[in-house]
């Protein structure tokens, strides 16, 4: 398994960067991290120091993922913080959680979209969500909607129903009766536990 796309985000540098202190092509790496071919043993003690990586951790030949190395989460795309779109489950990039949060379940990351929590996220910035089928009322959490969609909002349980909530006085919460949440459904995939923003 080639490892040179997730040592390479996970150090949030770009393949013009890696490519340019490599002295090659834009075009030779992304070859590189498709695996169409090998860079040469310079090279490769090139990439392993500027990732901070064994050689054999890069071409995958000791085994392990990034994951084994160091305790990461997926990004898994973006989720809207706004009208609720189709989600993106493809893994982006891996990013470090801090020892703390090990404690937890299940834990992913998804790209905050839209201003519709701002203040209180941002679009660009980073949910560190742990899955979890049930939340309390006022925490933050993914819903996902219509099987499909999915929104990050502030969750109002009430008898009739739940009702999401933006932070952003310029949109309207969204409210889902009893029926809705079965037959739609409305469903939460998890709770928010921390934020992540890039300066």
């Amino acid at each position: 398994m080639n490892n040179l796309k997730i040592a390479r985000r996970l150090n949030n540098l770009t393949q013009e960067n890696v490519a340019e202190m490599l002295g090659v092509e834009r075009s030779t790496y992304t070859r590189y991290e498709s695996g169409a071919i090998q860079p040469d043993n310079d090279k490769l003690k090139i990439l392993a120091s500027i990732y901070n990586v064994s050689i054999d951790f890069l071409l995958g030949a000791d085994g392990k993922t990034l994951a084994d190395k160091k305790k990461l989460i997926p990004v898994l795309g973006s989720v809207p913080a706004g009208t609720p779109i189709e989600a993106i489950e493809d893994v982006e990039e891996y990013i470090d959680i801090y020892p703390r949060l090990v404690k937890h379940g299940e834990l992913f990351a998804l790209r905050v979209q839209g201003d519709s929590m701002e203040p209180d996220l941002r679009s660009g910035d980073i949910a560190i969500v742990e899955k979890q089928e049930f939340v309390a009322s006022g925490d933050v959490a993914v819903v996902r909607v219509n099987g499909e969609d999915v929104t990050l909002k502030r969750v109002k349980l009430t008898q009739k129903g739940i009702m999401l909530i933006p932070s952003n006085p310029a949109y309207d919460p969204l409210f889902f009766d009893t029926a809705q949440i079965t037959t739609l459904p409305v469903t939460i995939i998890g709770k928010v536990i921390e934020i992540r923003r890039r300066l």
